[in-house]
């Protein structure tokens, strides 16, 4: 399925007023267009791996934050992002029970899906960028590599690290001590 937005612009009140809808296909809004998505097998696959891979670092340590899969995250009027995972830091730890939207991650993390690539390196991106994210990882299943971009501090008003990572690396973060995924391990059925 290609992602289809709409012809006319909403805002993130009306999007997220929507009516739930019990389907598989995803909905975000980006810059004020409603994007619909479906995931295919190997983006739940490598998705489940990056889930399951941070919950084991976060189990194995105190203070180490909170994992979530599809969460609304508003980032202003025009922009409700749904990151592929999402990890929130201690600090900034979600209450389980409130309702979305939810606020911006420490770190967002999208994985590759036909329809949204193009929306994930470039209006999502620079979204993300503009409202101060910490970390962004954009995941591509195609190439075998995980985009990697960074502030090198708080206060640093850009992405100032990026990185390219391919499959024989290791998958890290500054904001994650002692996380380490060989990308071996979450490319190894492609």
């Amino acid at each position: 399925m290609t992602a289809v937005p709409v012809a006319q612009r909403i805002t993130a009140e009306e999007f997220l007023a929507q009516p739930y809808r019990d389907d598989a296909a995803r909905r975000e809004l980006i810059d004020g267009e409603v994007v619909v998505s479906e995931a295919k097998a190997l983006h739940n696959h490598v998705q489940t791996r990056l889930v399951f891979e941070l919950s084991k670092w976060i189990e194995a340590g105190a203070e180490r934050g909170q994992v979530f899969i599809p969460l609304d995250v508003k980032l202003d009027d025009l922009n409700v992002f749904v990151p592929d995972v999402s990890w929130y830091a201690a600090p900034h730890a979600l209450d389980i029970r409130s309702d979305p939207p939810y606020p911006l991650p420490d770190l967002a993390i999208e994985v590759r899906s036909r329809s949204t690539w193009r929306y994930n390196l470039g209006a999502k991106k620079a979204e993300y960028e503009r409202h101060r994210l910490r970390e962004l990882w954009l995941v591509d299943t195609a190439a075998a590599t995980v985009l990697v971009f960074r502030r090198s501090a708080p206060e640093a008003p850009l992405f100032d690290v990026a990185l390219e990572l391919e499959r024989g690396d290791v998958l890290g973060s500054p904001a994650l001590p002692d996380f380490a995924l060989a990308l071996e391990r979450l490319f190894d059925e492609q």
